[in-house]
């Protein structure tokens, strides 16, 4: 058996574990950079689609001043009024494809589901009964900002309001 010298056990100096590495990361630096990654998708996703709804806005807006330049040129207030309808049912067509087919108190409806004041629909329902005329009689100006309205709202996808459920239909 051997004696422990006189002054006692010899000692080593305490060692402190090794400082923590840097990476590999722990898992909450993961999931804040995946929820980083996640947001700045989400806000390039949402700024490409508000810049393609204003560009479209843009579109739709110059196509209706050229319509009335032309119409200041020439004066045909029936080839105003096919057109303005042309391009009312066009755009209605994106939300609602039976649009190209509706008359009447249907197409009212489909017009009806852009929030606008029923005094623009009656302005835009007007130009349904003048494309059939060969001397088409209404208010130009009035009807030029009808339209004007509608499409500026009717340009926002969101807008539109889902189709009315019919009646006896379920």
């Amino acid at each position: 058996m051997t004696l422990p010298p006189p002054d006692g056990p010899v000692l080593r100096d305490i060692h402190l574990p090794p400082a923590p590495s840097w990476w590999p990361l722990a898992p909450g630096w993961w999931l804040l950079m995946a929820l980083a990654l996640l947001a700045l998708v989400a806000a390039a996703w949402l700024w490409q689609r508000g810049r393609r709804s204003r560009r479209q806005r843009a579109l739709l807006l110059d196509e209706l001043e050229k319509l009335a330049v032309r119409h200041a040129r020439a004066g045909d207030d029936a080839a105003l009024a096919a057109a303005l309808h042309q391009l009312l049912r066009r755009v209605a067509r994106r939300h609602d494809a039976a649009a190209t087919k509706q008359r009447g108190d249907d197409w009212r409806r489909t017009l009806a589901r852009v929030p606008v004041a029923a005094s623009v629909l009656d302005r835009l329902m007007q130009l349904e009964q003048a494309i059939y005329r060969p001397r088409a009689v209404f208010d130009v100006p009035a009807t030029l900002a009808a339209a004007r309205h509608w499409l500026q709202a009717a340009a926002n996808p969101r807008a539109w309001r889902p189709p009315a459920m019919e009646q006896g239909h379920v």
